[in-house]
C-alpha cells in the first residue's frame, strides 16, 4: 500500500493544500485528482520522475495555470477564485527560487535582491539598503553586493537568488531544482541555508528536486508524484522503508522497475520488418 500522511482533526490548518486537483496543458492531463497538504513551518520535498508534474504544482500555487477541477488553497483561500489584486497580494507572500537562479544579468547582486522591494514596497532607500544587506548577510554574500552576476559562481548566484526570494519576508518559499548543477560544497551550503532559513524565519518551504540525498537530509516530509498522482507521502525514513515498487525503484535508483527504459512502441520485428518491406518495394 502506498504511504499516506495521517492528519489529526485537531491539527492546525495547512498553509498550502491541494484538494482533488486535476490539471494539465491543453487536452493533456498532468495531475489527476491530487490531494496534498503542506504543514506550516515545515519543509516538503516533491520528488518523482521527470515530467511527472512536480513543477506543475509550483505553477498551480502561483496561478500560472488553473486546475481543471478541485481547489488550490493558500492559507485557506482558493487561489482560482482571487481577482487580480488579491492574487498579487497572495504572490507577495510567496518567494520563488528559480532553477539556476534566474538573476537579472544587467543588475548587480545588490540590485537583484533589492528589485522586489522596489517593485512591491514604498520603503526608503535607507531601509531598502539595510534589508538587502541583512538578507545578503544571511546567505553569506554581503561582501559580494557590488559584483555583477557574471562575476560570481553558480553556487553564489543561487544564494543571491535565495536572498532575493526571502527579501519580502514571505510565508512560503518555492524551490525549483535548487541543487541542479552545483558542486558538492555549494550543494551542501545551499541545502543547509534552505533548512536554516526556513527555521529561523518561520517559513514554509516546498522543494522540487532530484537530489535525494540532500533533499531527504533537510525535508520534514516527502511527497512522490508519479503517473499524475501523489503515490506516497511521509517522512524521508518512511519513504526509504516503503515497499511500493515505484517508490523503491526511484529512491534506490534502480534501472529495473515500473518505470521502463523504453517508451511503449510496437514490436521491434514489426517496426524493422515494415521498413525492410518498404525498401524492397522501392
Amino acid at each position: 500500500m502506498p504511504l499516506q500522511p495521517s492528519y489529526s482533526t485537531t491539527a492546525a490548518p495547512p498553509l498550502v493544500e491541494l484538494r482533488d486537483v486535476s490539471c494539465g496543458y491543453g487536452d493533456r492531463v498532468i495531475l489527476e485528482r491530487v490531494n496534498l497538504r503542506v504543514t506550516r513551518g515545515k519543509v516538503l520535498a516533491l520528488i518523482g520522475t521527470s515530467g511527472g508534474g512536480k513543477t506543475t504544482v509550483l505553477r498551480l500555487l502561483g496561478r500560472q495555470i488553473r486546475p481543471f477541477q478541485g481547489q488550490v488553497l493558500f492559507d485557506g483561500q482558493d487561489i482560482a477564485d482571487l481577482d487580480l489584486a488579491q492574487l498579487y497580494a497572495v504572490r507577495r507572500r510567496m518567494g520563488m527560487l528559480f532553477q539556476f537562479g534566474a538573476l537579472f544579468t544587467d543588475l548587480s547582486v545588490f540590485e537583484n535582491v533589492a528589485f522586489p522591494l522596489r517593485e512591491h514596497s514604498k520603503l526608503s532607500e535607507a531601509m531598502v539598503r539595510d534589508l538587502v544587506l541583512m538578507k545578503l548577510n544571511a546567505v553569506g554574500l554581503r561582501g559580494a553586493r557590488d559584483l555583477m552576476p557574471a562575476e560570481i559562481s553558480g553556487g553564489m548566484a543561487r544564494r543571491v537568488a535565495l536572498a532575493r526570494a526571502i527579501v519580502l519576508d514571505p510565508d512560503l518559499v518555492l524551490y525549483d531544482e535548487p541543487f541542479a548543477g552545483l558542486d558538492p560544497i555549494s550543494l551542501g551550503v545551499a541545502a543547509r541555508l534552505i533548512r536554516d532559513l526556513n527555521d529561523a524565519l518561520g517559513l514554509t518551504s516546498i522543494i522540487v528536486s532530484h537530489d535525494l540525498h540532500e533533499t531527504f537530509a533537510i525535508a520534514d516530509e516527502v511527497a512522490m508524484i508519479a503517473n499524475g498522482r501523489v503515490v506516497a507521502q511521509g517522512t524521508p525514513d518512511e519513504l526509504r522503508r516503503s515497499e511500493d515498487p515505484l517508490v523503491r525503484q526511484f529512491v534506490g535508483a534502480h534501472a529495473e522497475g515500473p518505470v521502463q527504459f523504453h517508451q511503449p512502441a510496437q514490436p521491434v520485428a514489426q517496426d524493422f520488418g515494415l521498413g525492410l518491406r518498404r525498401e524492397l518495394r522501392g
